[in-house]
């Protein structure tokens, strides 16, 4: 009676959490499926489908992809987020952001070009007469494909 519940075999993310403290350094990149918490130094990329915080003594330099970051470290190199990007008044970001949503504390250092995540047209109205448009459009390789954005936009300026 109870026991067709517990032999279904469903996968969910991993709801663990991963923590890089403060005096370790990892070089190299990084790919997980759960939270990350990160007070040390890693100079390389990290990607995750979760939320990563970066605290007031971490420091990353490379790419970072996740849904949501709350940053109060520092930060350097190409930081993409699909969700919200909380900036603390301790955060220091250089670099190129792409953000679903923004929010900045007073006293944040935001040295960076940020481009913001529009709302996306169904792939039936995405369609467009210019050739050279359609290929780039079909490409979809990575959501934070920056040329495949600018690509999207021109053709959209365009119609």
């Amino acid at each position: 009676m109870f026991s067709d519940k517990k032999e279904k075999n469903m996968t969910e993310p991993t709801t663990g959490q991963n923590r890089i403290n403060e005096g370790t350094k990892l070089k190299g990149d990084i790919q997980s499926e759960g939270f990350f918490r990160i007070d040390g130094i890693i100079d390389g990329n990290v990607s995750t489908p979760s939320k990563v915080v970066l605290g007031k003594s971490g420091i990353i330099k490379g790419t970072l992809t996740c849904e949501n970051a709350d940053i109060e470290g520092k930060f350097e190199g190409d930081l993409n987020v699909t969700g919200t990007l909380t900036l603390r008044a301790t955060a220091h970001i250089e670099g190129e952001v792409v953000v679903g949503k923004l929010a900045v504390e007073p006293g944040a250092t935001f040295n960076a070009s940020c481009s913001m995540i529009g709302s996306k047209k169904p792939k039936s109205e995405a369609t467009t007469t210019n050739p050279e448009a359609s290929e780039g459009l079909k490409k979809q390789n990575h959501p934070f494909d920056r040329s495949q954005r600018v690509q999207k936009a021109k053709t959209e300026q365009q119609n």
